[in-house]
């Protein structure tokens, strides 16, 4: 067989009996070239002179993950995360780009001074790519559009208490105001939809049961609602962050089918994770809005197959232990998984019978879609980067905290069993974890995409 015209600068070839590419999954070599995947050939095709070969045999081939939602909380509270570790953990679980949360650092990403102050703190520490979202709180609608036109992805903004005071909710006309000026430039507005109206006084105790419901699906199902009417009004576009009520699936639907451009993501505690079995005072699944039960996760399950649910990402918010104090009233709420997505929700997903191009879709390319890296990010394909994970599916392990890259030791999925080990990740072609270990940083800092 003679080698593919694509063959020119070729330096790296991959090769598997299982890639996962937007054709469907193939026994194939990925030829790589300067960083980009140069072409996807035949399984057996032969190396272009010089080229090194990695072949991983039977283990899968995947397109490297996106978050688009993790908190890295640097700097400021650098003790509950940081970028040196949380892009460890990414690299170690096979995610290859994240976008970092404005809020839980000090400053806040609220103006493009912020913002600086958050690269310099990051760079030289990225061991995947890395990219940041503003925020919108009250009285900084004229800093939206510098933030824009200095490369943030989009804007947060909370319809009740963000946990943090320096990042406070916007209330009905500060949406409106935010919504129309974020149309005004073409940019993203995304949310965190629970309704304060529905909230109730978180009461102190170790009892699950009284803080889910403290946050009941109605506070979820009215905020969408609301967001529904701001994006039909000003036509912005506006995307639900970690879905939690599976109530509000046929409003979403029913919203995109006229139009609206609404977009929605879920995460893997709200897919894995079920109230029935969270144990009292185990405040390591604290997070908000809540877990919620077994009947709503299948119902959520459905709305991804059904194509409601845009993309699956980690909402990874860690904390420091003591932070995690078994009271549901006072402990920090938020889900430490931003190493685990990948093996928790290819558990569940293969029980019920989805396949890791699903996932790949969920969780890789949905994901870039929404960032504006589609065509960059989230495929094997030609033109793409290089980024990849190596996954074992057969593989099982049992979650040991202290083995992780995250800082902490705290998870929620400590001591379960989990199938899909990442065997290796690699960013542009170069290889950036090998069996959960992290080895060079080469992470880059990311804009976003302007055409």
């Amino acid at each position: 067989m003679s080698v593919p015209d694509s063959g020119a600068g070729v330096r790296l070839v991959l090769r598997s009996t299982r890639v996962v590419t937007p054709e469907g999954t193939r026994p194939a070599s990925v030829f790589v070239a300067d960083g980009r995947i140069a072409s996807v050939e035949v399984h057996d095709a032969e190396l272009p002179g010089g080229a090194r070969l990695v072949d991983v045999g039977g283990d899968v081939l995947l397109p490297g993950l996106v978050d688009t939602h993790v908190h890295v909380n640097d700097p400021g509270r650098t003790e509950w995360e940081g970028f040196l570790t949380a892009t460890r953990a990414a690299a170690a679980g096979g995610v290859t780009t994240l976008l970092d949360m404005p809020l839980n650092s000090l400053p806040p990403t609220t103006n493009v001074a912020n913002l600086g102050v958050k690269q310099d703190v990051a760079r030289g520490k990225a061991h995947v790519d890395t990219g940041f979202w503003g925020g919108a709180i009250p009285g900084n609608v004229p800093d939206l559009r510098p933030l824009h036109e200095a490369g943030v992805f989009g804007f947060k903004c909370f319809l009740s208490p963000s946990g943090v005071e320096e990042f406070p909710e916007l209330d009905a006309s500060r949406l409106a105001a935010a919504a129309a000026e974020i149309a005004g430039f073409g940019g993203l507005l995304i949310v965190h939809a629970e309704d304060p109206a529905h909230l109730a006084p978180q009461r102190g105790g170790r009892a699950y049961a009284d803080f889910l419901a403290s946050r009941p699906r109605a506070a979820e199902n009215d905020a969408i609602a609301r967001l529904v009417a701001v994006a039909r009004e000003s036509d912005a576009r506006v995307h639900v962050l970690h879905l939690s009520s599976s109530d509000a699936l046929p409003l979403i639907a029913e919203a995109r089918g006229e139009g609206v451009r609404l977009s929605v993501e879920t995460c893997p505690h709200f897919l894995t994770l079920t109230a029935e079995d969270v144990p009292d005072g185990a405040t390591e699944f604290k997070c908000c809005p809540p877990i919620r039960e077994r009947a709503n996760q299948d119902a959520l399950w459905q709305g991804l197959a059904d194509g409601v649910i845009d993309c699956v990402v980690s909402d990874h918010s860690p904390c420091t232990p003591e932070l995690k104090d078994g009271d549901f009233g006072t402990a920090w709420g938020g889900i430490s998984s931003l190493q685990l997505g990948l093996p928790a929700v290819w558990t569940e997903a293969r029980r019920r019978g989805h396949t890791l191009e699903d996932v790949v879709r969920w969780m890789s390319a949905g994901p870039a879609r929404l960032a504006g890296l589609h065509g960059r990010k989230g495929a094997v394909a030609p033109g793409y980067d290089a980024d990849f994970a190596v996954l074992d599916p057969d593989a099982a392990f049992t979650v040991d905290p202290a083995r992780l890259q995250h800082r902490n030791p705290v998870t929620a999925y400590a001591g379960s069993t989990l199938y899909g080990v990442v065997r290796s990740t690699w960013l542009r072609g170069e290889q950036i974890a090998d069996h959960g270990r992290p080895l060079q940083q080469t992470g880059q800092l990311i804009e976003r995409p302007t055409s």
